[in-house]
């Protein structure tokens, strides 16, 4: 097949610079790929993924004789854009890529990925013999924000391991680099600890689902679980590093331990309630089963932790800390002495007993503690950071305090919330967060510009929690596709929300980008409204399935 003119660059996210010249770079079976020092796992990976796409042998240069493509890690490119910076130059006879480190090679690779047409995201060539052509560029790139995440709740609904190597894949195609792994809570525990099984063996299961909001009276009767076993999850951490996405575990304490609870029953509030007869909780919201504040409950989740740390390599553990329902310890005369014994004045201060506890002992161990903004609450530990997902005013808070902090506010970037009003779409949550709305996302608060504080906004998040996702496809829908919007905002130095070019974005999705998320298979909203199949889907779809739309816009704080 002959190569055709390769179209403009419409490359999403969009880059720092980018600089278009004549002619065009064809690659073909004789183009060579070679990597120096530092760059050969993405070479591997390029040789894997492109070469997959496209049928092209793409071997080092010893074993072709055409255009070649050259991967390296380039000390001036780390002292001008820093580690995951790049610089991507294609020439009629080649194409170099210079990271500022192998992460940075990586972020270029993506691009050049994109620049070789939709059909490069595809997992086998759709035409033997293809030459694929690509623009003459001259691209400088680099990340506003060190911290581009994405966080997926398999808690609520459980996604089998393929589906979480899938959801790498596609973060890693946006440059998104931090994959927030919600694995507990109320309705289910899904990582194997082998020195505590019933969390697995009991927490991963619960025999029946709300259906809908939990004002809905309708309910799935056929149980639900599932867990991660620990080759699972260093599976998944390999997979993630190879992509060089960090994945940083949650483990929520000391709410949204229901899970835990019906697991091992002394970690509850024996006094005030019969933890033996809780189960795994089927319902929806916010359990009021919370932990018991004894030493064996802070033994039993360092032991926990102890093997969270094995598996995963990186600085940061979630330890959730929010939606703590503080009634049971105020009902609980075991609570209420040790308050007195600790010298508490009331629950906010015991929350943050918990929370400081186990900062303390991941800073012992080399690692940092990263929670909810409720951690705020009764003191904030030294050293951790905050996701700040109530709004705005919590990381403020955090960062004029000198604690790092990710925006994550469920106004703008909770990619549950439904996508449109009107009886269309799939179960609806909270507000409506269009496309534009997401775009037009500010992680940098108003209020910290301009001041040292403003560095303390390492990054932000977009999290995908799953109530309503009883199946693959409603998180697809949810996510995509927002969460391409969501990458530019964190990669790209974008100017003030009311001067974003958004018409420029969805020039670029429509001429392109929509047709990579089709090739990756990606089951995302159309531009017009949801296909006829993507309206309800079973259970959702029962007739009767309440959701939880909020009208108006949401408060901006």
């Amino acid at each position: 097949m002959a190569a055709s003119e390769p179209g403009e660059p419409l490359l999403v996210p969009a880059p720092r610079a980018l600089r278009r010249g004549p002619g065009r770079l064809v690659l073909d079976t004789a183009t060579s790929l070679d990597a120096g020092p530092g760059a050969e796992g993405v070479a591997r990976w390029l040789r894997s993924a492109l070469g997959g796409a496209t049928g092209l042998p793409l071997l080092p240069a010893a074993g072709a004789g055409g255009a070649g493509v050259r991967l390296t890690v380039d000390d001036e490119v780390t002292a001008a854009l820093g580690p995951e910076g790049y610089r991507l130059e294609t020439t009629p006879h080649g194409a170099t890529l210079a990271g500022g480190s192998a992460a940075g090679v990586f972020r270029g690779a993506q691009t050049l990925r994109q620049l070789c047409g939709p059909d490069a995201f595809r997992r086998a060539p759709v035409a033997a013999g293809q030459r694929w052509p690509v623009p003459v560029v001259r691209i400088e790139d680099a990340p506003r924000f060190r911290w581009r995440g994405f966080m997926l709740d398999v808690a609520r609904h459980f996604m089998p391991k393929d589906g979480v190597l899938r959801y790498l894949d596609l973060i890693a195609a946006h440059k998104l680099n931090v994959f927030h792994f919600h694995l507990t809570d109320d309705q289910g525990w899904r990582i194997e600890i082998t020195s505590r099984p019933e969390l697995t063996r009991t927490g991963a299961w619960r025999p029946r689902t709300r259906v809908g909001h939990r004002a809905s009276p309708l309910w799935d009767e056929l149980g639900h679980g599932g867990r991660y076993t620990q080759d699972d999850i260093r599976e998944i951490v390999a997979y993630a590093a190879e992509r060089h996405i960090t994945v940083v575990p949650e483990i929520g304490l000391p709410g949204h331990a229901q899970a835990a609870i019906a697991s091992y029953p002394w970690l509850g509030n024996t006094d005030v309630v019969d933890t033996a007869a809780l189960g795994v909780w089927t319902d929806w919201g916010i359990s009021e089963n919370v932990l018991a504040p004894t030493e064996e409950t802070l033994r039993f989740y360092e032991d926990v932790l102890t093997e969270v740390l094995e598996l995963f390599p990186g600085e940061y553990v979630h330890l959730g800390g929010d939606e703590c329902v503080k009634d049971q310890w105020r009902a609980s005369k075991a609570a209420q002495a040790r308050m007195a014994e600790l010298g508490l004045r009331d629950e906010e201060e015991l929350q943050s007993w918990f929370m400081r506890h186990f900062a303390r002992w991941l800073a012992e161990r080399g690692r940092r503690m990263i929670g909810w903004d409720e951690i705020l609450e009764g003191g904030l530990p030294p050293g951790a950071a905050v996701t700040s997902w109530r709004g705005r005013a919590g990381g403020i808070a955090a960062a004029e305090a000198g604690h790092d902090v990710v925006m994550c506010p469920e106004q703008h970037v909770y990619l549950d919330h439904r996508q449109a009003g009107g009886d269309d779409e799939p179960m609806p949550i909270g507000w409506v967060r269009t496309l534009r709305d997401v775009y037009r996302f500010e992680p940098v608060p108003a209020a910290l510009a301009g001041t040292p504080a403003a560095g303390r906004v390492i990054g932000a998040q977009a999290n995908l929690w799953s109530e309503t996702l009883a199946v693959p496809q409603r998180a697809d829908y949810q996510a995509f596709p927002r969460l391409a919007a969501f990458a530019e905002v964190a990669w790209s130095p974008l100017p003030a929300p009311e001067r974003r070019d958004f018409a420029d974005f969805e020039n670029r999705m429509r001429r392109a980008h929509y047709a990579r998320l089709d090739a990756l298979g990606v089951d995302y909203r159309p531009p017009g409204g949801p296909h006829p199949w993507q309206r309800r889907t079973l259970p959702e779809g029962m007739p009767g399935a309440l959701g939880r739309p909020l009208e108006g816009r949401p408060p901006d704080e």
